[in-house]
C-alpha cells in the first residue's frame, strides 16, 4: 500500500530515496549570533537537537537563549538522505523539523535547554503543533550521548507530573538517538531574522517544569 497520509510515519521502504552524494549548501556564520553554521565547535562546546514543531520559531526561541553559541534548521528522525524541505513536508521522509543548538555548557545546561523545549510548545499532540498538522511537525528529541538521554528521561517526568497537574495527557515526545542531522535550505536559516512578520508560533501550554 502506498503511502498516502502525512500524520502517520511512512515505513522505511516507503520513505523517498533522497541523494547520497550531495548535501544542502550551509551559510558560513548565524545571521543573528555571527558564529558558524557548522563544526568544528569551539572545545568543550555541546550539541543538542530539538524538535518542536515548526523549525523557524524553535530555532529563535534557542538563538535567544543566552549560552546558546550557534542554532541551525534541518532535519531528523527519519530515514530519507539529504532531503528537502519540500521531500520533508510530503510526509514520506520520516524527518522531523529540528533545531540543532550548540551551546557552552558552562553558561546554560542542557537541563535547562529542555526546560525551554518543553515550556515552549506542548509536547502532547502527537504528529502536529497547532494547526501544523503532519509527521514532520512531532515533538522530539535526540539525544547525543547517554548523559543526554538519562537528562531527559528525569526532565520528562518531572515535566508529565507538571502536565498532569493541569489536567493535560501523555507526552508523545519521540525519544531518540540522533542518526543523522541534515541541514535545511540556507533560506530557512534564521528565517525569522530575514523574515520578522514570518508566521510560525509556538504552541506553549503555559505550564511550567519545576
Amino acid at each position: 500500500m502506498l503511502f498516502t497520509r502525512k500524520s502517520e510515519m511512512v515505513t522505511p521502504d516507503h520513505a523517498l530515496a533522497g541523494r547520497t552524494d550531495q548535501t544542502m549548501p550551509v551559510p558560513p556564520t548565524h545571521a543573528v549570533l555571527g558564529t558558524p553554521l557548522e563544526g568544528p565547535w569551539p572545545d568543550g562546546f555541546e550539541t543538542a537537537v530539538f524538535g518542536l514543531g515548526c523549525f523557524w520559531g524553535a530555532e529563535k526561541l534557542f538563538w535567544q537563549t543566552p549560552g546558546v553559541y550557534s542554532t541551525a534548521v534541518g532535519y531528523a528522525g527519519g530515514y530519507t538522505p539529504n532531503p528537502t524541505y519540500e521531500e520533508t513536508c510530503s510526509g514520506r521522509t520520516g524527518h522531523a523539523e529540528v533545531v540543532l543548538v550548540v551551546f557552552d555548557p558552562a553558561k546554560v545546561t542542557y537541563e535547562q535547554l529542555l526546560k525551554e523545549f518543553w515550556e515552549d510548545h506542548d509536547p502532547t499532540q502527537g504528529m502536529r503543533q497547532g494547526n501544523d498538522v503532519g509527521t514532520q511537525y512531532r515533538s522530539a528529541l535526540y539525544y547525543v550521548d547517554e548523559t543526554q538521554r538519562e537528562t531527559i528521561e528525569r526532565s520528562r517526568a518531572a515535566f508529565q507530573a507538571a502536565l498532569n497537574a493541569k489536567g493535560y495527557g501523555e507526552i508523545s515526545t519521540e525519544v531518540a538517538p540522533l542518526r543523522a542531522f541534515y541541514y535545511a535550505e540556507p533560506y530557512h536559516q534564521q528565517y525569522l531574522d530575514k523574515n520578522p512578520g514570518g508566521y510560525c508560533p509556538l504552541h506553549a501550554t503555559g505550564v511550567k517544569c519545576g
